[in-house]
């Protein structure tokens, strides 16, 4: 527990990036070694005055503080020095030093993990390809990663849920602080067949300047990324380049020439940067001997019964006709077995009240 302490102290000091936290842990070998450094071996380091200052304040009350909200919340705690912790991690220069992790504990490194990643501002076109990648990724027995933002993500995680497989779900702010409010219930559902991970503590905003460097977890932590939409200057590329940087797989979905939110995308490919995929088994096909354990053939579904299942993940207005007719699981009553994961109760996405109906 002391160990853990000291690295919580490092983790969150004021002005240390990710690479900089990094580099200390291999510079002084544990983050109790960085602790009890003198303040002079500090500034060898060529380290800005704000982090030398915060360095030189041996306060654990904060550590502490976080030990106590995470056994509260029921958040697990995983370091780089856990045998747990993802070798795909451990490859970055700039990996986290902490995981909080709220749900299920992965063993990435054999998974078939894909990120699905796009705008928050897209078109139906992108929502449902999303939607379709990730209800097929997941049917195939891929692990389907994104962040929880509304657009891409979003239908991504409904697509892999409604494919009854896990998800996780990346956050730039702290697993206990759900952004945006409206996609409570679909965090819940995530939480509950698959996980919420951060590198944050509990309580940590979800602040603008923290999801660039949220990205190269997600990038990370996957062995392929698939961008669906994005314009020609978006958080999207950064986390392609990010994968191509880490020697990840990038695909991505093509869109109307002259579309702005598949500008990013469309040139992603022409660049020669990302594999174009049309479905998910464009994506499948590269991994098939690599993670012959995971891929599987699932049975076919028809372009109707897929657009069932995403529908039934379309989320309805408080009070709608559609609400209330999706008040128990629709799908079952169309005769298609469940299509929750295990553990899961349905409830339509997009609201946060009301009791969940189990499939």
């Amino acid at each position: 527990m002391a160990a853990l302490t000291y690295l919580l102290w490092l983790t969150t000091r004021e002005g240390l990036r990710p690479e900089t936290a990094a580099a200390l842990v291999r510079r002084f070998g544990t983050a109790e070694a960085a602790y009890f450094a003198d303040p002079g071996e500090y500034e060898l380091l060529s380290l800005s005055e704000r982090l030398c200052r915060s360095l030189a304040d041996k306060s654990l009350e904060r550590a502490e503080r976080i030990l106590g909200d995470c056994d509260r919340l029921g958040v697990t705690l995983l370091t780089y020095q856990d045998a747990a912790y993802p070798e795909r991690l451990l490859q970055l220069h700039d990996f986290p030093l902490v995981l909080y992790v709220k749900g299920r504990l992965f063993r990435f490194d054999e998974e078939l993990a894909v990120a699905i990643v796009g705008s928050r501002e897209c078109t139906p076109y992108g929502v449902a390809m999303a939607g379709r990648l990730g209800l097929e990724l997941a049917r195939s027995g891929a692990l389907v990663l994104s962040g929880l933002a509304q657009g891409i993500d979003a239908a991504a995680l409904k697509g892999a849920l409604q494919g009854g497989g896990p998800a996780v779900s990346v956050l730039a702010g702290g697993v206990d602080v759900v952004y945006p409010r409206r996609n409570q219930g679909l965090y819940e559902d995530v939480a509950a067949a698959g996980a919420i991970l951060s590198e944050n503590p509990p309580g940590t905003p979800p602040e603008g300047w923290r999801f660039p460097i949220r990205n190269r977890i997600l990038s990370g932590l996957s062995a392929g990324v698939a961008a669906v939409e994005a314009a020609e200057h978006s958080g999207t590329l950064i986390t392609a380049r990010l994968a191509l940087d880490q020697n990840r797989e990038v695909f991505a979905v093509p869109g109307p020439a002259d579309a702005p939110m598949s500008a990013g995308t469309n040139g992603l490919i022409a660049r020669g940067e990302a594999k174009l995929i049309r479905s998910a088994q464009d994506i499948l096909v590269e991994y098939v001997t690599r993670f012959p354990h995971k891929v599987r053939q699932a049975p076919s579904l028809s372009r109707e019964g897929a657009e069932a299942r995403l529908e039934a993940a379309a989320p309805a207005g408080p009070g709608s006709s559609k609400s209330r007719r999706r008040s128990r699981c629709p799908v079952r009553r169309r005769g298609i077995p469940s299509l929750c994961a295990p553990g899961v109760s349905w409830r339509p996405w997009g609201t946060n009240s009301g009791p969940s109906s189990p499939c």
